[in-house]
């Protein structure tokens, strides 16, 4: 069976009886079998997937089949769908079954999408290159000593060996975002509070969003539109209407857009000088078509990421302390007594990463140290957010890298944190500042590695910033 590039040409494919659901699956199934060694799957659902696809093809036929029929995704472990495991890839939740849908799920189902499976990704979706997975690392399939990028490694790699046409993620600091870079794809972080969070495994609650892997702009736009809004659960998601991102794709705007840049795709230190020329070269074709550009300086730059790793690392101090081998997951066989039960099972069940921001988070909620790092940290966050919202009343859109480098080798940082915590520079701005972001393909470096280029706008501003981006792909 051929590779889709666009949903769209599933659909039509579907529709005049090319090919069948079924056949889809069997297809994306055979190449989950084929790349097992990539590690993207925890766990594969295919009976209930190929029966999704026959109800699925039965109701086109009918004629009543609904928006996303056809369509193949994978859900990074973070998310919950009634009925199967969910673990955040981690120990501590050995055997836990889910209880309920959560919100993107059920739209995704209501829709007539079908689940293949359940995606590695790094454990509480805490790390930069899935490599912190209790089940083993992800690999490039462009390289298999390379990275796919983290957290949401798993599901990245997923759609990048056509194991499935659309993967759901989740971006804390950019766990959309960089793994899309790292394996050529399309990657989506909404505005913070578009898209529910209830069934989203918490890590840090403000600034966890689901994000959307695709191979094209159009498939994340039409997934988008199907799972944002809001519902009667989550209290933080937002009662904005949800436009219709994929008909509002193509529209045109009437008037040239203006571009920010930031000065580090000039002459910054560390940045890979292929992900910069690549960068530049797009920045004089949006010139060449009657765009704007210029070159802007983000003044608080050098303050995002201990910012980010601060408010982050308390945040999962206090919502992973729910896991204690009480109630459920996994539960030390070494324990005598309660204090032993707690100590043992998490210590056991967490790995070294999650202790070690546990820890980190632990120590600036701190009572001797909260108002010198936490209550500093969301003051400056705010900060930040306030310049950021600034230069996109200045600008349409803020142009930059996703990461500092192509994907890197399997077990070159492992052994230092802070290295590992730097390939974070430039995604996590996004999430600090609650905006949304995307991630485009921009051509390859010489050894055949995917490079991408990060486009951010303002909040809710996600039809702008998606027909902005097709465009942006289009260019030659």
């Amino acid at each position: 069976m051929k590779t889709y590039a666009t949903f769209r040409e599933i659909q039509h494919d579907l529709q005049r009886g090319a090919i069948t659901s079924i056949e889809l699956v069997r297809h994306h199934l055979d190449n989950i079998r084929k790349k097992a060694h990539l590690n993207a799957f925890l766990s594969v659902y295919e009976e209930e997937a190929l029966l999704q696809a026959a109800a699925v093809d039965k109701k086109i036929k009918e004629g009543n089949a609904g928006k996303l029929a056809g369509l193949v995704v994978g859900l990074k472990d973070v998310l919950a769908y009634k009925d199967h495991p969910l673990q955040g890839a981690s120990r501590v939740l050995d055997g836990f079954i889910s209880q309920f849908n959560g919100t993107a799920v059920q739209r995704l189902l209501d829709e007539d999408a079908i689940i293949i499976g359940r995606q590695n990704c790094d454990e509480f979706a805490m790390g930069s290159s899935n490599e912190n997975s209790a089940f083993g690392p992800v690999l490039n399939d462009a390289d298999n000593t390379r990275v796919p990028g983290g957290s949401s490694g798993g599901s990245a790699v997923a759609v990048q060996a056509d194991m499935c046409q659309v993967s759901i993620g989740s971006d804390t600091g950019g766990s959309v975002r960089q793994p899309a870079a790292f394996c050529g794809l399309v990657g989506l972080k909404p505005t913070y509070s578009r898209i529910s969070r209830y069934g989203l495994a918490a890590y840090a609650s403000s600034f966890d969003c689901i994000g959307i892997f695709g191979k094209s702009v159009e498939d994340v736009a039409l997934v988008l539109e199907v799972i944002a809004g809001a519902d009667d659960v989550d209290s933080t998601v937002s009662q904005l209407p949800v436009p219709s991102y994929s008909a509002e794709l193509t529209a045109s705007n009437g008037k040239p857009y203006k571009v920010a840049y930031v000065r580090e795709i000039d002459g910054g230190e560390g940045l890979q000088p292929e992900i910069r020329d690549a960068i530049v070269a797009k920045l004089d074709q949006l010139r060449a078509a009657g765009h704007s550009v210029e070159v802007i300086d983000f003044p608080l730059q050098e303050y995002v990421l201990p910012t980010y790793y601060i408010l982050a690392t308390a945040e999962a101090s206090s919502n992973l302390s729910r896991y204690d081998g009480v109630r459920y997951g996994y539960r030390s066989a070494g324990a005598t007594d309660l204090s032993s039960l707690y100590k043992k099972s998490r210590s056991e069940g967490f790995g070294k990463e999650v202790q070690r921001r546990i820890l980190l988070g632990t120590f600036v909620l701190s009572a001797s140290y909260y108002d010198a790092y936490y209550t500093k940290a969301q003051k400056v966050r705010r900060i930040i957010r306030e310049k950021t919202k600034e230069l996109l009343r200045q600008y349409d859109f803020i142009v930059m890298p996703i990461t500092p480098t192509t994907a890197f080798k399997l077990g070159e940082h492992t052994d230092n944190p802070l290295e590992m915590y730097l390939a974070d520079l430039f995604s996590v701005q996004a999430n600090v500042a609650g905006v949304p972001a995307i991630a485009v393909p921009c051509g390859n470096d010489n050894q055949g590695l995917p490079m991408g280029l990060q486009v951010i706008a303002d909040d809710f501003e996600e039809s702008k910033l998606l027909h902005f981006s097709n465009a942006l792909l289009k260019m030659n």
